[in-house]
């Protein structure tokens, strides 16, 4: 899709765009989560849907699949911490679209919800990185998210983002690898401009993947 007519289907689903990331905002404010303990939790996922917008065209195939993405953005950590189930995202996304985006939709969010563990990479194997890996647009949603945590660790100078600074940039070469496919699939791609964008952000090269 090129980049005017990704533009075009945001500007046409603006009204409902803006429903759904009202609802997101809402749903993580009824749980009290915060982002950087200052933050309504709304500023992360307002942050990885810009990542979307700013990105999504490289990689999405269809019109049909805007308003999936955009509602994977904003809903991708609803059911790790938001109290929803999988059928609790469902029924959200189904009222904003027809079932099959709404499918892709809630498939994004179970994608992108960590498994059970007890340390950071056990909550994110390969388990984990394969549903990525599998999951339409998923790739790309984890990547905005990323982006988006990454260039907040690397701005903000408190003891928690100058630790997780160095752990974005630790972690880069393998997160990278680990969300990467060699599918022909463009819905599983990630945009070049972006993944140059975040090696840029912490100093990597291509070399050092």
């Amino acid at each position: 899709m090129t980049e005017k007519d990704f533009q075009r289907c945001l500007d046409s689903h603006a009204p409902i765009i803006e429903q759904m990331r009202h609802a997101a905002h809402q749903l993580h404010a009824d749980v009290n989560q915060h982002y950087d303990g200052t933050h309504p939790y709304g500023f992360h996922l307002d942050m990885v849907a810009d990542g979307v917008r700013r990105y999504g065209a490289e990689v999405c195939a269809t019109e049909h699949d805007v308003l999936p993405l955009l509602f994977g953005a904003y809903y991708h950590d609803s059911i790790e911490d938001a109290r929803q189930t999988y059928n609790d995202v469902l029924a959200t996304a189904r009222r904003y679209m027809d079932d099959a985006q709404a499918r892709m939709a809630a498939e994004i969010a179970y994608a992108l919800t960590n498994d059970k563990g007890r340390t950071r990479a056990e909550r994110a194997g390969e388990n984990y990185y394969r549903g990525i890996r599998q999951t339409p647009y998923a790739p790309l949603v984890k990547l905005a998210d990323r982006l988006a945590n990454t260039t907040y660790s690397f701005t903000h100078t408190n003891a928690a983002n100058a630790h997780m600074k160095d752990v974005y940039r630790q972690e880069m070469p393998h997160f990278l690898e680990a969300i990467s496919t060699q599918a022909d699939d463009p819905r599983l791609a990630l945009p070049r401009r972006m993944t140059d964008a975040i090696r840029q952000l912490v100093g990597l090269t291509e070399h050092d993947d």
